[in-house]
């Protein structure tokens, strides 16, 4: 098939380090590795990354004044407030309404008529269903996450109203919908959406990259790791991600395992306070935090571990699909992490890994303990990880089931609705 792959997420640079930005690269590497050609339009094409196969057509944020103050205008706002959470938004209804018209034009100059339009669902965008209506293909909607909860979460939303109501149209007027979890497929249907619509994917992982043959040595001579027992995190340090229970489990552990070594990979909001933590409590000569590290170097620092941990903090409706889970499953090490969501799924208690209950540091540590103990069983439950990632969770696979979709995808007929926004 000839794909067109939408990612109007300007928070997204496809070229960066974020683990959105290596699901786009991987999923469009994969389409063009099982046979279709891709052409991928992104708000904000980044660097940092080797870009994926076929061609990457940036269109940024216009620099349209006068658009912004009619899109105001039409919503009764004052956009001269100052406030920083309204700019953005109606920046994205701007950039939002330029779109259909910028990649239809794209299109027709090069020649293209894709045979899919697959989108990574991006919060207020609704082009995306105008762009497959206006060509009369299918439209796959990438769902990776609740975006109107977390914006009002995490960022503020001052036009909630609006966004849920984009984001029900946009859901229901999808050909078919692509969730990363159950939990995401549950929001997903509570929008409308019948189950019949909706597929489950979950993250995936290039195992060509991530495999069980990396050399773990440079790494931990690297960082003096060499002859230690190394308990690893790998992730984005974001609050959830539950630094602080691990460090908990981990002072628990060492009073069995006094050589023991934590290896903490990645950078984010809570580094400050994690870094001040380990000096008050005088860890430094345990724990290693390597900052940001570049996706092309995480292999090797998986590697370098004997087990990793996904320490989340207990949440209702855990959405996630951690790659980075899958990616140590992958890499042949064993995965500690609690029992919530899609983590029950990819981790089989005792085989793959060791689950535990939510919040329990106590409970954390004794697994970390268990697997130390037992370097037999923690090697065979690393083997067992890398041989289900192979045959369950690669980005390969993901991008046939896809393809696999398409041929009974059904086509809103007729030009798009006028625009919500």
């Amino acid at each position: 098939m000839n794909i067109a792959y939408l990612c109007a997420d300007r928070g997204i640079p496809v070229l960066g380090h974020k683990g959105a930005s290596v699901h786009v690269r991987e999923m469009v590497g994969a389409f063009a590795r099982t046979g279709h050609e891709v052409a991928l339009f992104c708000t904000q094409r980044g660097e940092g990354n080797p870009p994926p196969p076929g061609e990457c057509m940036e269109l940024p944020i216009p620099d349209d004044p006068d658009l912004v103050r009619t899109i105001a205008a039409e919503r009764g706002l004052d956009q001269d407030t100052g406030d920083k959470a309204l700019r953005s938004e109606l920046l994205r209804l701007a950039h939002d309404r330029t779109l259909t018209a910028r990649i239809l034009g794209a299109l027709q100059l090069r020649g293209r008529r894709p045979d899919l339009l697959y989108e990574r669902y991006s919060l207020m965008h609704r082009a995306g269903i105008e762009i497959a209506e206006a060509l009369g293909i299918p439209h796959i909607l990438e769902v990776n996450a609740p975006l109107v909860e977390e914006q009002a979460k995490f960022r503020g939303l001052i036009q909630r109203e609006l966004a849920e109501r984009i984001e029900r149209e946009v859901f229901n007027r999808a050909s078919h919908i692509v969730a990363v979890s159950e939990a995401m497929k549950a929001h997903a249907m509570n929008q409308g959406v019948p189950e019949s619509h909706i597929s489950v994917l979950p993250n995936g992982v290039d195992t060509s990259r991530f495999n069980t043959a990396i050399d773990k040595l440079l790494i931990r001579a690297r960082h003096g790791l060499s002859g230690c027992p190394v308990i690893g995190f790998v992730g984005s340090l974001k609050p959830w991600h539950g630094i602080d229970l691990l460090l908990d489990a981990f002072q628990i552990v060492r009073r069995q395992h006094i050589d023991a070594r934590l290896l903490i990979v990645g950078d984010g909001p809570v580094m400050e306070n994690l870094r001040a933590r380990v000096t008050r409590e005088r860890l430094g000569r345990s724990v290693v935090l390597t900052g940001h590290v570049p996706h092309d170097e995480i292999p090797a620092y998986l590697a370098a571990m004997d087990i990793t941990v996904a320490p989340y903090q207990p949440q209702q409706d855990f959405y996630f699909s951690p790659m980075k889970v899958i990616e140590s499953m992958a890499t042949g090490r064993p995965v500690v992490a609690p029992r919530i969501g899609q983590l029950t799924e990819l981790v089989e208690d005792g085989v793959t890994g060791r689950l535990y209950a939510p919040g329990d540091t106590a409970a954390c540590a004794a697994a970390i303990a268990e697997l130390l103990h037992n370097p037999l069983a923690r090697r065979a439950m690393g083997q067992h990880a890398a041989n289900r990632a192979q045959t369950a969770f690669s980005w390969d696979s993901n991008a046939t089931r896809v393809a696999a979709l398409v041929p009974a995808l059904h086509v809103h007929a007729g030009a798009a609705a006028p625009a919500t926004a």
